[in-house]
């Protein structure tokens, strides 16, 4: 997949997930790289970076990050994000007249790794834990590679109501999803504890510095209010419930783990797997059966994940919810999910 074909892709990804704003800037973008417009220069190098890279997404988040620092106020007077209206017309020429005059900036913020940290992802989480407190009702040790921010690791201290009603976690919590989930029926688990909340990634974000927060809130997409309320909430929880995030790579982070007696050790993560090589990808997988191998039903381990995955060979992708416990190894698909997580539907 080329650098044109990719943001097509990421231009309907976006408009079927509500962003008409991000939309539109992307085929405008396509249309003016094939012309040699200025994003040409912008994005000169990456002509052969890979689909899953999500190259389209660095650019607009480091555009959006200008907008909201209260940088460039002739093209915040279009994002809804901070107060403007989305024009197609006069939104295209203040977004490219950024590209313009900010474009050695711009090609700098572009080698940041994606770190949209999507809180909503954590309805897959949740419930997936509530799905294996019902086979392993262990206080859990909750470990989390590509965590960003770590805001994820938060999960239990969100609020989750099932499309029938039922209501989960604190009721007070400032982050609120309605309609979380549907399908199969989750019971409630007041003895589910997190003992533990410690990740792993390569451009760890603090959440609580200014400039920690301005970039989880630039990889929100700029028209979907809902996701900036939610991350807010989010940063606001991460002030009361510590969690360490270590800057250090997935493989580095898995092989050190060790697991412990009356708990279950549980390796999550959700939407990072595509931004690692192949190669690494293969020894992340035998580093977590290695460390599966030394399971017991004392020292159980689980890995829970939401990723683009194919139910078989043949099949298309979804985001899909799996569960593998050890010292079994059987895994399970618990459901499946938008790609933002919300809602997600569980089997």
């Amino acid at each position: 997949m080329d650098l044109v074909e990719a943001f097509q892709v990421q231009a309907v990804a976006c408009e079927e997930l509500g962003s008409q704003l991000y939309a539109e800037l992307l085929r405008r973008i396509v249309d003016d790289y094939e012309l040699g417009g200025v994003t040409t220069a912008v994005l000169a190098g990456y002509e052969d970076e890979p689909g899953p890279s999500a190259l389209a997404l660095r650019l607009l988040g480091s555009v959006h990050r200008l907008v909201l620092a209260g940088e460039t106020p002739e093209l915040a007077a279009f994002y809804p994000s901070v107060g403007g209206e989305w024009d197609s017309v006069l939104g295209w020429e203040a977004f490219e007249q950024v590209l313009q005059s900010r474009g050695p900036l711009l090609r700098s913020l572009l080698v940041q790794p994606p770190q949209t940290n999507e809180v909503g992802r954590s309805i897959a989480l949740y419930g997936g834990l509530l799905r294996l407190a019902e086979v392993v009702p262990l206080p859990v040790r909750l470990f989390e590679i590509g965590a960003s921010g770590g805001l994820n690791l938060r999960a239990d201290h969100y609020r989750y109501v099932a499309a029938d009603g039922t209501g989960f976690g604190p009721a007070d919590s400032p982050v609120v999803f309605d309609d979380a989930w549907s399908g199969r029926p989750i019971q409630p688990a007041p003895q589910l504890r997190i003992a533990e909340r410690v990740g792993c990634d390569i451009a760890p974000v603090n959440p609580l510095s200014e400039d920690g927060a301005l970039t989880l809130t630039s990889y929100v997409w700029p028209d979907m209010p809902e996701r900036l309320e939610r991350l807010r909430g989010a940063v606001e929880v991460a002030r009361k419930v510590p969690a360490d995030v270590r800057r250090e790579d997935a493989l580095s982070f898995l092989r050190a783990l060790e697991l412990a007696v009356g708990h279950v050790t549980v390796v999550w993560h959700s939407v990072m797997w595509q931004y690692l090589p192949a190669a690494e990808q293969t020894a992340a997988d035998e580093a977590i059966a290695t460390l599966g191998a030394r399971a017991t039903a004392e020292t159980p381990l689980a890995r829970l994940r939401l990723e683009p995955l194919r139910r078989t060979p043949d099949a298309n992708h979804e985001f899909l919810i799996t569960l593998q416990v050890w010292p079994t190894g059987t895994t399970h698909i618990l459901g499946h999910a938008a790609p933002h997580g919300l809602p997600t539907v569980w089997e």
